[in-house]
Order: structure tokens, then sequence, then C-alpha cells
């Protein structure tokens, strides 16, 4: 070979050796010098969208309010089989390299590219991965053939020069946390704790190696490699990662045979806005975090109007959204800011409460109402609605269903929308089965005449002293009935309005073991007619002078209505409202036995005032909020203002505690065999429409309103629809398993705190007169003072 041949061998040699190496540095330096480079600060945050966590008050997270659902961990946190895993499925040199793995891209260019041989895998480091993800390629359009491409490889260089910035500021522990908590798992899981919570119900530090294989498994392709979509395919891929583990030396190849056998095991739910704990009660913190200034236009009553204008004032948490911003003056945002909202929310308590509606809705009362739908000419509706009544409902529920908008906003005529709900069609409705639904044919009508006919609840427990919220059910099933029924809606109290009656006539110097004849009264009205409250007493009794302790304990309408006529409905309206009810409440005759529509939690919160000594206490439910990087934004402290007296109070426990040992709520004691102390009161409505219990303990304030969706929906009988029988048996379910959790910290022990100037005697000396009290020889569905309960206030 000539010499000059040679040099011009060894020149194009060098020439074709360096060319590319001095292309892709020309590349990156005008990539540099012209592109958008993410800085430091855009680095440490980054524009990804953090969930929202609400959090229980022994630190529990409740559920997140999110678009995505991501809440980062830190690499303490991970467990070492996430990282293992990692490294040997996506980056076996990820601790030799500084970003760009060079070996790797050659590996890629000869065995991928020129022998077309896959298996090798791709040539991102988990550190470009990270910068992919963190800064995500946008959708290159372009009229120009090849532009895309052109584009994408300064794309592609951008994310190396990220990944060098990456690995020069952070260290690998730090790129394996960012990178680990940006992935996108599938099923509206983001980042590994997400995942971790959706597919095994763990926290990330918990995962075994096989659980560990599974999700890194699914990082590249996370529905093709879902478990829960795909369990074959994820169960193969599963595997090669597990064999990847073995090859890199992180397992032994006995470890992998092994655990290669073991089948995927699945605690799969998909962390969406329905699932998780106390989903009803976080509906009611976005509503109320979110809420606007209070408008006089949007309100029917002038006072509470001006109770939710004092709240907007006095209660920070009360639109909280709309009065804070964040340091650059933009509003927070629930689903994407990733805060820390703490609340009050006891995680056990929640967790039986649920429990307790489910059992008692689900294994009981439903069961009992189904049998009597059957034997209903209109059902669900009661055989005494008119028709006239029952279309009302019926078009109403077809107006606000989702349906009915969709059709009317794609332009079709109210005659087609309405033919559509009679057309029978594929659905899934709700079921108090195992699944929780059934898969079935029917009619959209049928389907709501169906959910119609499911029984409603609503259930609160706050903390005597504090007001904190410790347990909120707002229904049977947050997937399928989204209305609130503890503080969007208001029901008719029935009995459980009476204590505010007795305590009103306590203040007024009237005492327990003063006496009435039981019998019933007549009220005439403003326009000459008269009115008399239907006597729910037994004839036995009717005529016989009672105290005033007897006609509380045993619901008396006839005692009730004795009282209004001396006291007036003005007196017990303003006590209603001073102990707490923020309701409009009409300043009617009939409100002594319970006309009043009030919410379940207005109602808890004003019963809370007994065993708090008199106190009125606002009833708190958040502790503190805090930015994603722990920063606190917010606290709050409890709310108090004196109601009535301590000793007024306590006289109003001993007469209500009459009403668990031998008045009407005598279940809790013969059934649920609960000892210690209770008071409360049940109460139940017109035609059965709606069931209630109240109850304390020196504890706890809880309450129970069951129903139907309209009161048109209802138990025959006042055996099945009294309050005794639809609330009061979720009050005794949910007591007994926070009394058999020593966690939860309830004890039979406690007392009601006594006056300074001694216990108050509820021991009236009868002298011969009928002053109450029945043996303990009832048995089991024999209460005494049951079948007087309902409160009928027409004639």
């Amino acid at each position: 070979m000539k010499e000059t041949t040679r040099k011009k061998v060894i020149k194009w040699f060098w020439i074709i050796l360096i060319a590319p190496f001095a292309l892709v540095f020309l590349l990156l330096l005008l990539v540099g010098i012209f592109a958008k480079i993410p800085s430091f600060d855009e680095l440490e945050h980054p524009e990804s969208k953090l969930a929202t966590q609400v959090i229980a008050d022994g630190g529990e997270v409740l559920a997140t309010f999110h678009i995505e659902n991501r809440t980062y961990v830190s690499y303490d946190e991970l467990s070492p089989n996430l990282v293992n895993a990692a490294v040997a499925t996506e980056d076996a040199r990820f601790y030799k390299h500084s970003g760009i793995d060079m070996k790797g891209l050659a590996r890629v260019f000869f065995k991928t590219l020129l022998l077309h041989d896959s298996s090798q895998g791709g040539g991102s480091t988990i550190t470009q991965q990270l910068a992919k993800t963190l800064y995500p390629r946008r959708e290159v359009k372009s009229k120009i053939p090849g532009w895309s491409k052109v584009v994408m490889v300064g794309i592609k260089l951008k994310e190396w020069i990220t990944a060098v910035k990456l690995e020069r500021d952070y260290t690998k522990d730090e790129i394996m946390d960012m990178y680990l908590n940006s992935i996108f798992f599938g099923s509206s899981a983001y980042g590994v704790k997400a995942a971790s919570e959706t597919f095994f119900a763990k926290d990330p530090d918990q995962l075994t190696v096989e659980e560990a294989a599974t999700l890194i498994g699914m990082v590249n392709k996370p529905t093709r490699y879902n478990p829960a979509l795909n369990p074959e395919r994820s169960l193969e891929r599963r595997n090669f990662v597990i064999g990847q583990m073995a090859k890199n030396g992180f397992i032994t190849n006995a470890e992998r045979d092994s655990i290669q056998k073991i089948p995927i095991t699945l605690t799969y739910q998909v962390q969406d806005h329905n699932a998780g704990r106390a989903p009803y009660f976080r509906d009611m913190l976005r509503r109320d975090m979110n809420a606007d200034k209070p408008s006089r236009a949007d309100y029917l009553y002038p006072e509470e109007y001006a109770a939710d204008s004092l709240r907007w004032v006095n209660d920070p948490i009360y639109g909280w959204l709309k009065k804070n911003k964040k340091s650059d003056g933009t509003p927070y945002n629930l689903d994407s800011d990733g805060l820390r909202i703490y609340t009050t929310i006891n995680y056990k308590m929640q967790q039986y409460a649920e429990e307790a509606v489910a059992e008692h809705l689900g294994q009981n009362l439903q069961k009992a109402f189904n049998n009597e739908l059957q034997w209903k000419r209109n059902k669900p509706f009661a055989n005494d609605v008119d028709q006239k009544t029952v279309s009302l409902l019926m078009n109403q529920a077809r107006k606000w269903s989702d349906r009915y908008r969709m059709k009317k906003k794609a332009g079709m005529s109210e005659s087609e929308i309405l033919a559509q709900f009679s057309k029978p069609e594929k659905m899934r409705i709700f079921s108090w089965n195992k699944q929780g639904y059934v898969d079935t044919l029917m009619t959209p009508d049928d389907s709501i005449r169906y959910y119609k006919g499911i029984l409603r609840a609503g259930f609160v427990a706050m903390e005597p002293g504090t007001g904190y919220v410790k347990a909120y059910v707002g229904g049977p099933n947050y997937r399928y009935f989204k209305y609130d029924n503890c503080r969007q809606g208001k029901r008719q109290v029935g009995s459980t309005v009476k204590p505010f009656l007795y305590t009103f006539a306590l203040q007024e110097g009237l005492a327990p073991c003063d006496q009435a004849v039981c019998a019933p009264q007549t009220f005439v009205m403003f326009d000459g007619s008269t009115w008399t409250p239907r006597s729910t007493d037994k004839k036995d009794d009717i005529g016989r002078i009672v105290t005033l302790k007897w006609g509380l304990a045993h619901s008396s309408n006839n005692i009730s209505a004795f009282l209004m006529k001396e006291l007036g409905p003005e007196g017990m309206v303003n006590m209603m409202h001073q102990m707490g009810v923020t309701a409009h409440v009409d300043p009617v005759y009939s409100i002594c036995v319970g006309a009043a529509e009030v919410e379940v939690y207005n109602m808890v919160s004003a019963y809370n005032t007994f065993p708090s000594g008199g106190t009125y206490i606002y009833p708190q439910y958040v502790s503190r909020i805090e930015d994603a990087d722990g920063k606190v934004l917010a606290e709050f402290s409890t709310q108090r203002r004196e109601a009535i007296s301590f000793r007024l109070a306590s006289t109003m426990i001993e007469m209500m505690k009459g009403v668990v040992n031998n008045g009407t709520g005598s279940r809790l004691r013969s059934v649920y065999q609960l000892k210690g102390e209770i008071a409360g009161k049940t109460g139940t409505t017109n035609d059965n429409s709606d069931g209630w219990f109240i109850g304390y303990t020196p504890f706890i304030t809880a309450g129970v309103w069951v129903g139907g969706e309209d009161r048109q929906v209802h138990f025959n009988s006042l055996a099945l629809g009294g309050g005794s029988n639809m609330a009061l048996p979720i009050w005794g379910i949910w007591m007994k398993k926070c009394l058999a959790d020593p966690s939860v910290g309830f004890s039979e022990e406690e007392s009601f705190a006594a006056p300074a100037d001694g216990i108050i005697s509820m021991n009236c000396d009868n002298n011969g007169l009928f002053l109450g009290g029945y043996g303990d020889d009832y048995v089991d569905g024999d209460y005494p003072g049951e079948e007087n309960e309902e409160d009928y206030y027409f004639n």
C-alpha cells in the first residue's frame, strides 16, 4: 500500500471514528446555547401534579384529592427490593455511569439496530428516563417531511443534558427516589407509593421481591403488564424481572427459582375519588374549602344566611381556598398542589362507622324493607301515595339524572329523551352483595325506582369538649349514592327535638319530677282552627299523672304538647338556636313533636352541648394544613360559647339516661349489652319516613338518621320503621366495635361530670302516683315505650 493511500485510510478511519462524537458534541453545544434546558430550580420543582393527602388523627392517609394520584416518598421509605429490581431491569450500570451510558448506547447500536436483537433492551438510563418523565415530550406537528425527526433529535439531546445535570447535582439515591416517584403504573397510580397502595394495599417499604418485581415490570407498558388486567402477561414479565435480579447478583439462583413459583396475589383497589376511607367526609371537606362567600340571594331564610356569614368570618376552613393564596399569588388547588390536610377523623372510628352502616342496612334493614316492597302497588312508594305525587317524583329524578342532561345537551327533544327511559339496557347497579353491584338488564325508569327503594343513612360522631368530628358517613355507598345525608339534606327530626323542649322547660323553672296529666292537648290556631297532636301513649297511661322525667324517657307526645302549651314555641326555637341548631325553625306548636327539618350534622353538634357541660362547641374537623414541603400553612383551634348552665346540662343528661335505661332506647342495654353511662333520644316521623337516634357518653356523641330518598318511601309499620329499629342499631353496632378495640380508647368505666354542688337525683317520690319505671321483664323485641314513639303532628 502506498504511503499516500495509507495516510488517507488512517485519516478517514479517524474521521469516521470521531465524527459521530464531534457531531453529538456540536449538537449538545447548540442545544445548550439555543434550547431551554430546565434550571436547577425547575429540577427541584417539576410541574408534576401532586395529590393532596387527607390524613386521619393518627397519621393514616384516608385518601387523596388528585388529578394524578401521586404522593412522594423518600428514599428511606422505599423497599430495597424496588431499587434492586429497577436497577436490574432498567439500568444495570446505573451506579457506574454519569447519566449517559456510552457502553449501553454502543450495545444498542450494534446489537439492537444492526443485529436486530431486541433482548438487549434500550439505551436510556434511569436518569434519562427520569428526565423524560419530569419533562414529557410534546407532540411535534409539521408539514415539512422529516422535520419531526429533527425536532425529536433535539429533544433527545435536551434529555441527555438534563440527565447529566441531574447526575451532577443529585446523588444516585435521590435520582432513584425521583424516578420511582415519577413513574405511571396504570390504574390511576402515579408514583410507587400510589402503585403499592393500589395493587397491594401496602406502603413501598413493605414490598416483597415478587411484589416489587411486579411493579417494576409495568414501568414501560403499564397496561400490557397490569396484573389486574393481564395477569398472565404480568406474571411472565414479573418472572423476567426476577431473573434479571438474579443475573445481576441481587438474589441467588435458588431464590429466583423459588420466588418465580409464587403466584401474583393482589389487594387491588383503584384509588379514585370513590375509594378510600371516609368518602362522604372528603366530599364535604372539598365543598367547605371551596365555598364562596355567602350571598343573601342564595338563601331562603335570613337566619341560615346569617349563620353561614358568621361562619365565613369565624371558621377559617370554610372557603379556605378562596381566602388564601400561594406565595406567587395564585390560588391553591386541592387536586395538584400536594397539600397535607390533617383532620380530626379517627381512622378506626370511621372504619367501624362505615361497617356499622353496611351491617345494619345490608344485612338486616334492607332485606326487611324489600319484603314489604313486594306487596306495594307502586313500589317503592307507599300505597297511600297518589299517582300525581309519584309522577312528580319520577319526573324530577329523570331530569336530575346524568342521562337526561347528556341527551338534552346532545339536542334530543323531550319526548325522545323520555322514550329512552323506557328502553331496557345493560347496566351495573348497586347491591348489598359481596361484590357491591349486580350486572343486569332493566329500563332507566326501573333503575330509578330501584335506587329509590334503597334505604339511606347518615352518621356523625363528635367528641365532647373539643367538637372534633371523629366519624362521618353520609350514605350507604359513595360510588352509587353521592348525596350526603349528613350535611346536604335536612330531614324532619321527630322526637329528637324533645330534649330542646325539656331543656327550655327546666330553664324556665320546671323540674324533672314535676307532674302533669298524660292527656291529649288541643291548640287553637291563629285562624281559629284547632290542632291536637295525636296521642302515642298506651291507653292505660292516658289520664294518669306522670313526671316530666317519664314523659321524656317514653317520648310522650301528650307531655310534650303540655309543655308547649305552657311555654310557647318561640322560647323553644330560641333554645334550639342557643344550643347550636342553625337551620330555620318555624315557631309553631308542632315543633314540640318534631316538625322541624335539620341536618344530622347540626343535630349532633347541638346534642354535643349536653356532655360538653352546657358549652356549645363548634364542630372542628381539620387541625392543620401543610404544603407539599411540610410547611404549616394553617392551624385551627376549637371555638366555643356558653349555651346553657353546667347544672342544666347535667340535669338533662340524667333525664336522657332514662331513655336508654328504661325508655325507647333500651335496646342498647337489652340487645347490644352496652354498659356504662349512655344518654340519648330516639325519633320517628309521620308514616315512619325518618328514623333517628342520637346518643352520647362521657367520651363521644353520635347521631344516626335512616330513611328513604323520598319521604314517600318508608316502612308500613312502626315496629320496623321506628327510630329504635331503623337508626339505633347502627349506633349500637358501632359502639360495640369501638369498645372492643382498645386502640380507640373508649371505656365503659367513665362517668359524666357531676355539678360541683353534688350529684343530681332523679329519684322522684311517687306518693302513690304513676311516675314511671318499667321492670326488667321485657323480652327481645318488646321494649318499653317503642309502641308510643311515633311523632304524629297532624290530625
